[in-house]
């Protein structure tokens, strides 16, 4: 295999004329994104409206993502730009620039889901390197008082819904690859203290942080949780489910939890599944507020989790169906093709999180009006994911 460097990368842009290529409308809408990707960012170290390289969640959930089309296509230009990444961000010695492990942010995991594959294709030792730091940081993450890991440091005993996505789907892929079978306890446990402590009876729905100390300002003073059910916060948990299956064997006794726990997810989504548009609004309960919007990003997840779960035979085949609709409100209401067969999906929340500084107090008036950007990295990467379930 040959492997395009980051330095021939550096070279060809810095030398080249800027020749904007063209995407066949012809290949699979997999495709189409990835190459739309890798063309408005040749560099992937500059990838997700960077100024500088960042170990950042969002490189491995667009990577990640391409790896998959990897796998499917067989063509390893996908895997050179995979590589081209890793190999800047990880020094010879498997040290990883940008990274400090003491700030224990669960985010900092998730980019190492890409290193199994890119590991097995390229043999390089740092890449193995890289693993273990990562592990041996879920080894440390901190803990609330019922084994839940806080997002990070700076935020103590606080679960968000995002960090399952960030640390569980790694930590099961490597118990999966290095035979630690007592992970998977681990992995369950996360997913279900969110289910048991997250979830609100009424509607199914899953808020978006809990605070065990119930100190925050967002949090409620007698559950610690936010007030608000965000889109994408969902998103990330339903993602989560169905990628961590993946590598939860099958005679594990609490893989069963997991797929009820999907079920019960997906029925909480689908009853707030916008009826006209087949997609899912920004603060997920509310559609009918003012400044509500439909969100592509949570949109995305949800079709996601919900048409892989039911590819996999976790779900009813009833689900199916409404995967078919929401992929079609999604290429309706979000996606747009430029002339040159380009890829851009509109309509994505660019962030949002709880306290920090400035505060976020996870208000209905703080989600709706957070910045909303195109072709952000938390959109294209899962789209990307959904277009291969699509097509199965």
């Amino acid at each position: 295999m040959k492997t395009l460097s980051l330095t021939f990368l550096l070279l060809f842009t810095a030398c080249s004329p800027i020749i904007s290529q063209s995407v066949s409308t012809d290949l699979k809408w997999s495709e189409r994104m990835a190459l739309s990707i890798i063309e408005r960012n040749p560099d992937p170290v500059y990838m997700d409206f960077r100024d500088e390289p960042k170990w950042e969640y969002t490189f491995g959930l667009v990577l990640k993502s391409i790896e998959r089309v990897h796998k499917a296509t067989g063509d390893d230009k996908y895997l050179d730009y995979i590589d081209a990444y890793y190999d800047f961000m990880i020094e010879e010695d498997g040290t990883i620039k940008k990274y400090d492990v003491t700030r224990f942010n669960i985010d900092r995991v998730a980019p190492g889901r890409a290193l199994f594959h890119l590991y097995d294709e390229t043999g390089k030792e740092k890449y193995k390197d890289a693993l273990e730091q990562l592990r041996y940081h879920l080894k440390y993450q901190p803990r609330n008082h019922l084994d839940g890991f806080w997002h990070k440091l700076r935020y103590p005993w606080q679960m968000w819904l995002d960090g399952l996505y960030m640390g569980s789907p790694f930590y099961a892929e490597w118990g999966q690859r290095y035979d630690e079978y007592e992970n998977f306890d681990d992995v369950a446990l996360q997913a279900k203290l969110m289910f048991e402590y997250m979830r609100d009876p009424e509607t199914g729905l899953l808020y978006h942080g809990w605070d065990q100390s119930k100190t925050q300002k967002w949090a409620d003073p007698e559950t610690g949780l936010s007030p608000n059910f965000w889109g994408r916060a969902m998103g990330w948990y339903g993602m989560a489910i169905v990628d961590i299956l993946d590598y939860f064997p099958e005679d594990h006794p609490q893989r069963d939890d997991l797929i009820i726990i999907l079920e019960k997810f997906a029925e909480a989504v689908v009853d707030f599944q916008d009826e006209e548009s087949g997609v899912w609004y920004q603060v997920i309960d509310q559609g009918d507020r003012e400044g509500n919007y439909l969100e592509a990003s949570a949109s995305i997840m949800f079709t996601y989790a919900i048409k892989k779960g039911a590819n996999k035979g976790y779900l009813d085949e009833k689900y199916h169906e409404v995967a078919e609709e929401a992929w079609q409100g999604i290429l309706d209401e979000f996606i747009e093709v430029e002339d040159n067969g380009l890829v851009n999906i509109h309509h994505v929340c660019a962030v949002a999180g709880l306290g920090g500084d400035p505060y976020r107090d996870a208000s209905y008036e703080y989600y709706v009006n957070e910045r909303i950007q195109v072709n952000d990295t938390k959109a294209t990467g899962p789209f990307i994911k959904l277009s291969l379930e699509m097509d199965r």
